[in-house]
């Protein structure tokens, strides 16, 4: 055990140096005590479920039967494997598994706005924009939790497919109009490795991964060759933009050639069993069936979180996955919030979340991989005019789970009508320090913009009380 903490110690020290990060060795030292302090190893992974548009906190995890009727709404709680802990009649099967997981019932900040929210979720940071929706392109500034991940060198080098940071089904929006999901200032370089649905088929394929049918294996391996006798030159004349270039290259065929990674994208390898706990219940559509896609579409968030398993299986560190895309049929449940979530929004995402965390734990995983759940904000605690609940970043919950966590606990509370914070509030900046230290990272670690500023990798503190 010692023989293998000093080596990823030694890995990590030259990943510093090399990537010109100013982590100090009193820094790093920091992190592993306080990570060892927790009696808790460091993850592998982590998997980020984003539920885009914003679950209300008041129908899922943070019910108050108490309150006013204006406030409560129509469902109610029921008991879990956790005496004390109840949370909605519509996740019973994440009622199952909540001895694994912990609530965070105290998460808030200021953005109203679906865009700013994301953005502060998936990066710790507000956007330099304020809270607004982004209808063009800006560039983005933080980098994203994966990035940095990325950045810093986070991988199984012996038994990893060549990817660090994942994102599937698809990007929310995209990476250029919202931005919150790329590299920032770490350069795209650090965006995720975008992974897309197929969604009359079922399945999940990458662009760039495609060979062009003229190109053969032998005719690649001759690029290949050229390409290695060309950087011979390229080293001789100390040509950065060449090296730099070659390096991408280098990559691209690695990505190629990686049985590793072309595995774990195909879920058909999966039982019909597996695939059907995760939710696959409607056949393949047919071209032109719009209803079936519809419900296809639905399955895939099930199948979404299987894929998120297989990645982590081959060893990637980051996995994104984002539940709906945007404005649409997700959780924004300005109207009919009850009927929404009743109908469709809970019953594939209490079946898919529960099945990742049990399915990680039956393999061994679950130790070793972080599972976080969360939206970019809860909803309001008055029901409106609509029978919906409007954007409410004030106040909501945030689902914790392996890496470490103690199961079967509440962070933090909401006051008697989950408007607030009333112990222990929790911030986004709060949520990525605790991701970077389990990973071993010291969350003050600087890494330096383009004009060589140096930046925090994160501003909060670990929730470290949420750990055995």
């Amino acid at each position: 055990m010692q023989e293998r903490a000093t080596a990823s110690r030694r890995q990590m020290l030259a990943g510093s140096v090399a990537s010109g990060l100013s982590m100090s060795l009193s820094g790093l030292l920091r992190a592993e005590l306080a990570a060892g302090s927790t009696g808790a190893h460091r993850i592998r992974s982590c998997i980020f479920v984003f539920y885009y548009g914003g679950p209300s906190h008041l129908d899922t995890y943070d019910l108050k039967p108490a309150a006013p009727s204006t406030v409560r709404g129509e469902f109610n709680p029921i008991d879990t494997t956790v005496p004390g802990i109840r949370i909605s009649e519509h996740l019973p099967q994440m009622a199952r598994v909540m001895h694994h997981c912990a609530i965070v019932r105290s998460m808030h900040h200021s953005n109203r706005l679906h865009d700013s929210a994301s953005t502060e979720v998936f990066t710790g940071r507000p956007g330099l924009q304020g809270d607004r929706e982004e209808f063009s392109p800006i560039p983005q500034f933080f980098p994203s939790h994966g990035a940095v991940v990325n950045h810093l060198g986070f991988r199984e080098s012996a038994r990893i497919a060549p990817v660090a940071h994942a994102a599937l089904p698809w990007l929310i929006h995209n990476v250029v109009t919202t931005p919150c999901q790329g590299g920032g200032f770490l350069g795209q370089e650090f965006d995720p490795f975008e992974i897309n649905a197929d969604l009359p088929a079922l399945r999940y394929q990458v662009e760039m991964l495609r060979r062009l049918d003229q190109l053969s294996p032998d005719r690649m391996q001759h690029r290949q060759d050229l390409l290695n006798r060309l950087d011979i030159i390229r080293t001789a004349v100390s040509n950065p933009q060449a090296t730099q270039l070659n390096e991408y290259g280098r990559r691209a065929l690695e990505l190629l050639d990686s049985p590793a990674l072309h595995n774990a994208l195909d879920i058909s390898q999966e039982s019909a069993v597996t695939r059907a706990r995760y939710g696959l219940t409607t056949p393949v559509a047919q071209p032109g069936d719009a209803a079936a896609a519809l419900a296809v579409g639905r399955d895939l968030r099930g199948q979404n979180l299987l894929l998120a398993r297989r990645l982590v299986e081959a060893g990637v560190p980051f996995v994104n996955v984002n539940d709906f895309r945007q404005q649409g049929q997700n959780w924004d449940a300005h109207t009919d919030n009850f009927g929404q979530h009743r109908k469709y929004l809970l019953p594939q995402a209490d079946r898919a979340l529960a099945a990742l965390i049990e399915d990680l734990d039956e393999r061994g995983l679950l130790e070793s991989t972080l599972v976080v759940a969360t939206g970019e904000f809860g909803r309001t605690p008055t029901i409106n005019a609509s029978a919906g609940r409007d954007h409410w970043p004030d106040c909501y919950s945030v689902v914790l789970a392996g890496g470490g966590v103690r199961g079967g606990q509440v962070f933090g509370s909401s006051d008697r009508i989950g408007a607030y914070p009333e112990t222990d509030p929790v911030t986004p900046a709060d949520l990525a320090a605790t991701i970077f230290w389990r990973f071993g990272i010291d969350p003050t670690t600087e890494v330096r913009d383009t004009t060589n500023r140096p930046h925090r990798i994160a501003t909060g503190d670990p929730i470290a009380r949420l750990f055995a």
